[in-house]
């Protein structure tokens, strides 16, 4: 039996989480004995492939379809399934993403299988399957057994390392059956937000507020970012005030992050706030209100003026570099 991972890209890249999910599907692999063979479905270079080898996978499915240049949940949990028959695959993996939310469920329907999300960890092994998952926004864990024989788990993003090693991975092609009525369903058109830095894969954020004063000085915002090879963020007020475009909204109610490094300038904390960004291993927060809520879940705190604290901070990334 091995562990199947499914792995995404996007613009002819691999993802970073999928990598992380490589290396997951690789560690549990491992533990029970078995190969962890990666499914990738899309147009991309040999070196691509090639490279999740490096990351833990044994075996590489290359399925190369005109007709899936677009991710379709139903025709992509199809191949999902498909490649699980054939690889004779009980547990199946793939990162948490806008995509695989649409495409796990469906994927488990068709095989039978359980399904848990949001999984933060490797399974409990030594008394059955259990995994543990994050709920209520990161608040809290809750602990799942699994008895079917089939296992479907999305991982949370950042909730483990993509370790680059030596190995390599063998490569074949993978052409299944397509039905039809997978394609009842077409994507029209996709509006992709642009950026040096896309949001939800980025290891570090910079976000800014209210505290700005106005869009007019987002430069600190974008300059910090550029200096620490961040990705952009703002407060849902920011985004509401039409300072700054709806897909960098981070929050319960906009994008979800889980970078290693969140840096919040001058947002005061709202709790419709902290629950998109709770997953973050390390918060820094800047505000000048020394009882703003978000020093309460900040790893470390700058009480100061935004305009006389970032320049320092940008002068100080810039010279590390």
């Amino acid at each position: 039996m091995s562990v199947l991972v499914f792995v995404e890209g996007a613009g002819g890249e691999i993802k970073k989480s999928s990598l992380e999910a490589v290396g997951y599907a690789s560690a549990l692999a491992k533990k029970i004995n078995t190969q962890a063979v990666a499914l990738v479905i899309g147009n991309y270079s040999d070196d691509q492939i090639n490279s999740l080898g490096k990351f833990g996978a044994s075996k590489v499915l290359s399925c190369k379809n005109d007709k899936l240049s677009q991710p379709l949940p139903m025709p992509y949990a199809s191949v999902i399934a498909e490649a699980a028959k054939k690889e004779n695959a009980d547990t199946i993996i793939l990162s948490r993403s806008s995509v695989v939310d649409a495409i796990a469920s469906r994927l488990a329907l068709k095989l039978g299988a359980g399904i848990v999300t949001n999984v933060v960890d490797l399974p409990d092994l030594s008394s059955g399957f259990k995994v543990k998952k994050s709920i209520y926004t990161g608040k809290a864990f809750a602990f799942y057994d699994l008895t079917s024989p089939k296992k479907v788990i999305t991982i949370s993003k950042n909730a483990f390392s993509a370790i680059e090693g030596s190995g390599s991975a063998t490569v074949e092609a993978f052409d299944p059956q397509l039905a039809d009525s997978d394609f009842k369903v077409q994507i029209k058109e996709t509006q992709k937000a642009t950026g040096d830095v896309l949001l939800t894969e980025a290891d570090i954020v910079v976000s800014g507020g209210r505290g700005l004063k106005g869009p007019e000085n987002w430069n600190l915002v974008i300059d910090l970012a550029k200096a620490l090879g961040a990705a952009t963020g703002c407060s849902k007020p920011v985004s509401d005030l039409d300072w700054r475009p709806h897909h960098e909204h981070v929050g319960q109610t906009g994008v979800k992050v889980s970078p290693n490094l969140y840096i919040a300038l001058g947002i005061s904390g709202a709790i419709q706030h902290l629950a998109g960004v709770n997953s973050s291993k390390v918060i820094v927060v800047v505000n000048k209100d020394p009882e703003a809520p978000f020093f309460k879940a900040a790893d470390y705190g700058i009480v100061g003026d935004v305009f006389e604290v970032v320049p320092k901070l940008i002068e100080a990334a810039k010279a590390l570099k």
